[in-house]
């Protein structure tokens, strides 16, 4: 069985295609495509309020692609999610119409709460019996998820983003709001809380702090440090000297700040960072799907 799973962030897109192996009584998926482009819809979209035409037609050529790739592997089952920046754009059902209708493709605007909801089903699978601040900072929002014992405690989705404080188009209310939230959650787990960290941003901090490391963790001082040494830079020396791609050098500093203050409103001293997201997540999904459908047959 082969899935796909296309996400349509605020900052980047994403397509994965991956296999499903089985091994006795385990199964596992094996990623066999990957592709990712710089759409940046949460620049029109946190700016102007929607997606202006130039980014209309990037992403019926990006999804055109993802239709072909999906056409190649043969693919059994596939699903398109779109996040805070289609969401919240004014002509974003215009957009999803404009993709049915052109390229035959579905796709599901889901909420801040759906999409913690998917990563956090991947992500409980690595946990073990501790106490996790799941953090997944995107351009356009940021989810929470509490731990406790490889249970989820509680959830929430605040309009935090990379790309909303790029563009200057952030209040201090969901701030205030996702300080609150941890203050209020954080007691209702005993004893100390580790941060779990997804999205591409702080896996580059992680790959930059933490090279020839064998483990996923990393110290706050860490992150701190390597923030600090990331700002040094001008965006155009991260992308030479770094090697950044274009879209990661301007929202990678605003990004772990989010994770930062997270961590530090959470008394978290160290993170965990899997390489693990909303796409590994709409894989899961897909795959527990075909197989209740296969039950039910």
């Amino acid at each position: 069985m082969k899935i796909a799973a296309v996400d349509i962030g605020s900052n980047a897109a994403r397509m994965q295609v991956s296999a499903v192996l089985h091994d006795g009584s385990e199964t596992s998926f094996k990623k066999i495509e990957y592709i990712r482009y710089p759409l940046r819809l949460g620049h029109d979209v946190f700016t102007i309020k929607k997606i202006s035409p130039e980014r209309q037609q990037k992403t019926l050529q990006f999804l055109h692609a993802c239709k072909l790739l999906i056409e190649l592997h043969e693919v059994d089952h596939y699903a398109i999610c779109a996040t805070s920046a289609m969401r919240e754009s004014q002509n974003g059902p215009e957009v999803v119409e404009r993709v049915r209708r052109e390229l035959g493709l579905h796709i599901e605007v889901i909420d801040g709460n759906r999409e913690a909801e998917l990563v956090g089903k991947v992500i409980a699978q690595t946990l073990d019996q501790k106490n996790y601040l799941h953090i997944d900072v995107g351009g356009g929002s940021t989810e929470l998820n509490l731990y406790a014992k490889r249970q989820k405690i509680a959830s929430q989705s605040f309009k935090i983003g990379s790309v909303r404080q790029l563009e200057h188009a952030d209040s201090p209310l969901p701030w205030k709001q996702m300080k609150a939230w941890i203050a209020a959650n954080a007691p209702r787990v005993e004893g100390p809380i580790t941060a779990v960290g997804t999205g591409g941003n702080i896996s580059k901090v992680f790959e930059l702090a933490t090279k020839k490391r064998d483990n996923n963790k990393i110290s706050r001082e860490e992150i701190i440090a390597t923030r600090d040494y990331i700002a040094r830079f001008t965006e155009e020396e991260r992308i030479h000297k770094l090697k950044m791609n274009p879209d990661r050098a301007d929202v990678i500093v605003p990004a772990t700040d989010i994770y930062l203050s997270a961590m530090k409103w959470a008394g978290a001293d160290q993170m965990r960072v899997p390489d693990i997201g909303l796409k590994d997540g709409m894989i899961l999904m897909l795959f527990e799907q075909a197989g209740s459908v296969a039950r039910g047959a």
